[in-house]
This record gives structure tokens, C-alpha cells and sequence, in this order.
């Protein structure tokens, strides 16, 4: 039972976590501006001011992704008697998820180039640099291959557990509804950007708010499982 409590407690926690992450990056964005384009953009922004500059490459990203290691392992917990084998293949699918997203080059494979490129003394060193850049900026955590899957994998496994959370009661029927829009847009988002990514983009700009909602929801929820088992 201690472990058990244990476990909602960490799930919760990192509930109220992801949602102050929600809330900063909608404030970076505000503020600093999005992430930028080109690799020439990506070298100036972190020498005119490194912070700033890792802030917009999402640097609070790579920290704060392995907490859905701990949120999907609590629910897994919370729903394992509601459906085992679905609960069981949506912690599966968030855990490929989040491990084949933090696997990809991230900010720090940037902020690496950048060093070297503001020291670099040639043309052909900064060309070299640029070129290296480019290919960082074709497979990093928001435009590779292996970010894309994980995306995927994390947001299936996501909306696996939302419809789990639907037949159980456990959670409420609100939470469970809530997730389902949440993940379910944001895996449209992810497919049909492939195709059409302003559609995507608008999709995910529905969907992004709703991770202010269903966050809180699940971590409340949590807490008073953990409460209930003393």
C-alpha cells in the first residue's frame, strides 16, 4: 500500500509539473517568440543571449518529458483492474513514446554548433558548422523521424487510457472525456501534419489548452487515491 501511494503521489506531482511546463511555454512563446527556422536563426539567437535562446529550442522540454514515464506508470496503477491489457499497452506505447523523443538531437546538440560556430575563423569552418546544423535541424525532437513515431506511440497510448479511464471509476466521466479530446486531436494533429501541416498546426492549437485542463483533473485525482489508501 506504501508503494502504492507512493506511485499517485509521484503521478500527481508530475501532473501539477507538466501543467506549470504548459503554462511557461505558452509564456515563452509570448515573450521570447517560437522556436526558429533556419539554423542561421538557431546560431544568433543563442550568442545574442544564450537563456533567452534556450528557452525558445524548448531546453525545459528535454527535463520535464521523463516525467510521463511516472504519470503513465501511476495511471497504469490506477486502471490496471478496470482493463489490464489495455492499461498495460498504453504504458507500453507512452514509455516507446517518450524514449524515442528524447533519444532525438535536442538543444544541446545546438548549443554545441553554436560555441563552435561563433569561434570558427574561416568560411569554411562556419559552412561546415552551418551544414551540420542542418542536419541536426532535419532529425531534432520536433522535425525527425524518431520524434514524429514517438509522438505517435505517446499520444495512442494516451488516448488509450483516456478510453480505459471511460469505462472505469476511478477517474470521473469529465477526466475521461477531456483526455479523449485532448489526445485524440493532438494525434490528428501529429497524422495530418504529415500531410497538411498548417491544418495540423490549427488542430494542435485546439488541443494544447485542453493539457491545461485534463493535467490538473488527472493530478487532483491522483492525490486523492493516494489519500484514500491511508
Amino acid at each position: 500500500m506504501t508503494s502504492q501511494k507512493t506511485v499517485y503521489c509521484l503521478g500527481g506531482t508530475a501532473c501539477f509539473v507538466l501543467l506549470v511546463y504548459s503554462l511557461a511555454t505558452l509564456l515563452i512563446m509570448s515573450l521570447a517568440g517560437g522556436p526558429p527556422v533556419t539554423i542561421e536563426q538557431t546560431f544568433s539567437i543563442l550568442q545574442d543571449n544564450k537563456i533567452s535562446g534556450l528557452l525558445r529550442l524548448d531546453i525545459l522540454t528535454v527535463f520535464v518529458m521523463p516525467l510521463y514515464y511516472l504519470l503513465f506508470y501511476s495511471l497504469f496503477v490506477a486502471l490496471k483492474n478496470t482493463d489490464y491489457a489495455v492499461s498495460t499497452i498504453s504504458m507500453i506505447l507512452a514509455f516507446a513514446g517518450v524514449t524515442l523523443f528524447l533519444a532525438t538531437p535536442s538543444v544541446f546538440s545546438y548549443l554545441y554548433l553554436s560555441d563552435k560556430f561563433a569561434i570558427a575563423t574561416s568560411d569554411f569552418q562556419k559552412n561546415q558548422l552551418l551544414a551540420a546544423g542542418e542536419s541536426i535541424l532535419a532529425s531534432d525532437m520536433w522535425h525527425g523521424t524518431g520524434a514524429k513515431i514517438g509522438g505517435l506511440l505517446l499520444q495512442t497510448g494516451a488516448l488509450l487510457i483516456s478510453i480505459v479511464m471511460l469505462r472505469s471509476n476511478v477517474f470521473n466521466r469529465s477526466t475521461a472525456i477531456t483526455g479523449i479530446a485532448t489526445h485524440g486531436l493532438d494525434l490528428a494533429h501529429i497524422l495530418i501534419g504529415f500531410f497538411a501541416p498548417a491544418l495540423g498546426n490549427i488542430i494542435m492549437f485546439i488541443a494544447g489548452p485542453l493539457y491545461l485542463i485534463w493535467f490538473p483533473m488527472v493530478g487532483l485525482r491522483l492525490y486523492k487515491l493516494r489519500l484514500a489508501k491511508d
